[in-house]
């Protein structure tokens, strides 16, 4: 079974999230751009689902960091904040999708099905 990191600091929306996941992928958590960059770093992970406003470290740098040591890592930014110029921000960080909050999980799972199978 694949492992999704989600980095979420917001422990509703990582409840949500665990609820989208659990049948199909098993999951682990980090809950600010530097805990994501470790677990990442330790291996097994199959995709990230970043949040990106996080505190200590925020999904954009995170996501920057992770994709100079591991460019092939998909990510996928969450974000509350759905206007184009975020889209593009998390584009340009590196992200390979965006999903807007609250996540729809069918949208979630047709993502992640796309750029992991």
């Amino acid at each position: 079974m694949k492992t999704i990191l989600v980095a979420e600091d917001n422990d509703s929306n990582y409840i949500l999230m665990t609820y989208i996941l659990r049948r199909s992928y098993q999951y682990l958590r980090a809950k600010n751009g530097r805990e994501a960059i470790e677990l990442v770093e330790k291996g097994g992970i199959d995709l990230v689902l970043m949040d990106v406003k996080m505190p200590e470290m925020d999904g954009l740098e995170a996501t920057a960091k992770i994709k100079a040591k591991y460019p092939d890592l998909p990510i996928v930014a969450l974000t509350a904040n759905a206007f184009e110029s975020d889209r593009q921000l998390a584009l340009e960080a590196g992200c390979n999708d965006f999903l807007s909050k609250p996540v729809s999980g069918e949208k979630c799972l047709e993502t992640i099905e796309k750029l992991i199978g």
